[in-house]
């Protein structure tokens, strides 16, 4: 579907531990750019929901967090895990989960989902707009493989999971590089 696409050029903004501010709360603002993320790594993208979800949280994000290893030894230089939260959201949940492997990318305005044509409407939730759940499996900035839950569209009654999970998206990996192989 996706595959051979470009992903978008968006700027994502983060806020990043900086020592040098000191007190409580030392973090500042830093722009991150789809090129920063994405140039010159093959990565696996996830994107979900929302932040500190029951699916997210108990199933996708530690199930690639935990996984880690196993993507890296299949040629994945990073794992990205993008929601439509804001970069404080993110980094309370990152810190929550523990995670050590998984990288969190805030698309806080939603701009790199909607362009991705992922942004869907979950206002029977009171999550209001936020991403379809997908991964994809990333070269350069270009997709690769495309993971996509059936059901794209606004205010689905259920959560699709599977299609998209850290199984599905490393057992493609592993086939592919069989076949580059042989």
């Amino acid at each position: 579907m996706k595959t051979g696409q470009k992903l978008p050029d968006v700027t994502f903004h983060t806020r990043v531990r900086d020592e040098s501010i000191g007190g409580p709360n030392p973090f500042r603002w830093e722009d991150k750019t789809t090129a920063d993320y994405f140039g010159g790594k093959r990565v696996v993208l996830f994107s979900l929901p929302g932040a500190f979800t029951p699916t997210c949280s108990t199933y996708q994000l530690p199930g690639f967090e935990n996984g880690f290893a196993d993507f890296a030894a299949q040629g994945i230089d990073e794992i990205y895990c993008m929601s439509v939260n804001d970069s404080f959201v993110m980094n309370q949940w990152a810190k929550a989960q523990g995670l050590q492997n998984v990288k969190v990318i805030p698309d806080g305005s939603g701009e790199f989902t909607r362009r991705m044509g992922m942004l869907v409407r979950k206002d029977n939730l009171g999550f209001g707009l936020r991403s379809w759940r997908y991964a994809a499996v990333v070269k350069d900035g270009v997709i690769e493989a495309w993971f996509e839950e059936p059901g794209l569209c606004d205010n689905h009654g259920e959560d699709p999971y599977g299609v998209s999970s850290p199984e599905t998206v490393l057992n493609w990996l592993v086939e592919a590089n069989k076949e580059q192989a042989a």
